[in-house]
């Protein structure tokens, strides 16, 4: 088993609220992600579309998944907090959304500037699209990150 793939089983296990919405990992690799969430009458609106709030999920765990991908090699030595996001709902988004997730530094700088300092902050930067591919959700995720 590879680390990333080590990181998205811990993630799915250890974030209920996320496997509660039904947000599925997908891809996991250095500061990139992907995630998934069907469209059910749980995570949907009173016009029949995806659920803002469920959008909004989907591209936070996305981008933990990313910032756990950029940080794999210290993962378990650090405590990761979002400290903010801003989202854009560009068009109705309707059916099976994709989150792709990139952290916006590469993960050789942000582990240096963790080792230099012992935390770091950088944006995730996330783009959910249809099942037409269209862009559905623009999103930025903040985070902190502190050595444990």
């Amino acid at each position: 088993m590879t680390p990333y793939e080590m990181i998205k089983t811990h993630l799915e296990q250890s974030i209920p609220f996320a496997n509660h919405v039904g947000i599925t990992l997908g891809e996991i690799g250095d500061g990139i992600a992907t995630a998934t969430l069907d469209q059910r009458t749980e995570t949907s609106n009173h016009i029949k579309s995806q659920h803002a709030g469920a959008m909004f999920t989907l591209g936070e765990a996305a981008s933990g998944a990313a910032l756990a991908g950029a940080l794999a090699p210290v993962i378990l030595e650090v405590r990761p907090v979002a400290s903010g996001a801003q989202i854009s709902y560009v068009k109705i988004a309707k059916g099976t959304l994709k989150a792709h997730a990139k952290t916006d530094t590469p993960g050789a700088e942000l582990l240096q500037t963790l080792k230099e300092t012992g935390k770091v902050a950088f944006d995730v930067l996330v783009d959910i699209r249809d099942g037409e591919g269209d862009t559905v959700v623009t999103m930025t995720v903040g985070w902190h990150v502190r050595k444990a």
